[in-house]
């Protein structure tokens, strides 16, 4: 993600904040031009008015349950921010645990929406849109423990999350019991994210007979694809054509899987990018030149997929060195081979919106 700053002093501030340390001014992002503004209370009652242009403004509807910080113009009938009025179902805030998951989710999915506005992607609700719009339902287990329990997954536009990822202990838990290496709440929304866009941009276009060249056929049947890979886990040379063992259930799996680490590795680089990282290892040949880090260019509007994941190998080199410094787990644990850089060439070209490409092998310096 960007780095932000107050517009009225310029102090460095997080997505999240509501309120800049250094001026005291409350802050609210603009999804129209996805930037932070400093805001002082206005004349009128919910207005706040932008400290250097005066422009008047609302908080979405959901900043008085301190899970949201973005505005809306004044003037506007929306009650809700872009990210907000995707939600269909929240959870119960008369429990207070759930309040607590709540914030954490909506923080993950308006770094989500952030992502999907920042490539301008088709993002409509199931109120403007039944057939093509996106809704969120987040969910409670039962209190009965012979009800079925939430799933989290993806159907028909309708992305349902089960509330306890929110929760840091039950998802580790899960992580362990799925012997997974990553597991996030904004790894969730970007999987899930991914089912919703290959029905939207995938399906039915142009990209389909690729699709099926590199993922394979969608046509199988999903239902046995999950009994098959419950049973017998997935196969032994995983890593030779897939990002994760849970990509090689489905064609599906496999797309939403790959989906989500495209969407990892341009939000990390835009990061990068706008901090001025640069990577220069000492001990590196000049030959290597994949081991070196300097982009100015905003990772999310770049065409050349080659350009991002050349950025990414240093970063994601870097990163996990500086993790295991710290006696932490690797910041990137995973391994991209050629096999999956195609698959993430592929999402690229669909999220640009650029022809699909199948005879434009990937160089790997070094």
């Amino acid at each position: 993600m960007q780095l932000f700053q107050c517009s009225y002093c310029q102090h460095p501030i997080y997505f999240d904040n509501t309120q800049c340390t250094v001026c005291q001014h409350h802050l609210g992002f603009d999804a129209q031009y996805m930037h932070m503004l400093a805001l002082q209370p206005g004349q009128r009652a919910g207005e706040f008015v932008e400290a250097v242009t005066q422009k008047a403004y609302r908080f979405c509807q959901n900043h008085q349950h301190q899970v949201c910080n973005w505005i809306i113009p004044f003037d506007s009938l929306e009650q809700f921010c872009p990210a907000c009025r995707l939600n269909r179902i929240i959870p119960d805030l008369n429990q207070p645990q759930y309040y607590c998951r709540w914030q954490k989710i909506e923080l993950a999915k308006h770094r989500l929406v952030y992502a999907l506005l920042r490539w301008n992607l088709p993002l409509l609700s199931k109120l403007e849109s039944p057939e093509r719009g996106l809704v969120f339902d987040f969910k409670a287990n039962p209190n009965d423990d012979r009800a079925p329990k939430v799933m989290t997954g993806h159907a028909s536009g309708v992305i349902t999350l089960n509330i306890a990822e929110a929760d840091d202990v039950e998802r580790m838990m899960a992580k362990q019991n799925m012997a997974e290496v990553y597991r996030t709440l904004l790894g969730h929304f970007r999987h899930e994210i991914g089912h919703y866009y290959w029905d939207v941009l995938v399906a039915n276009s142009d990209y389909l007979a690729r699709f099926r060249q590199l993922f394979g056929d969608e046509r199988a049947c999903y239902q046995q694809a999950v009994k098959d890979y419950y049973q017998h886990g997935a196969p032994s040379n995983w890593m030779d054509a897939y990002i994760s063992a849970y990509a090689t259930m489905h064609p599906w799996e496999d797309w939403a899987e790959s989906w989500a680490h495209y969407l990892h590795i341009v939000d990390v680089l835009e990061t990068a990018t706008s901090f001025g990282m640069s990577i220069h290892p000492q001990i590196v040949h000049e030959e290597q030149h994949f081991m070196y880090f300097k982009q100015r260019e905003n990772p999310y509007f770049l065409t050349d997929f080659n350009e991002i994941f050349q950025a990414w190998l240093p970063v994601a080199f870097a990163m996990n060195s500086v993790n295991r410094s710290m006696g932490q787990e690797d910041f990137y644990p995973f391994v991209i081979s050629p096999k999956v850089m195609e698959k993430l060439q592929l999402i690229h070209q669909v999220i640009h919106g650029l022809p699909s490409v199948s005879d434009n092998p990937i160089p790997v310096d070094g």
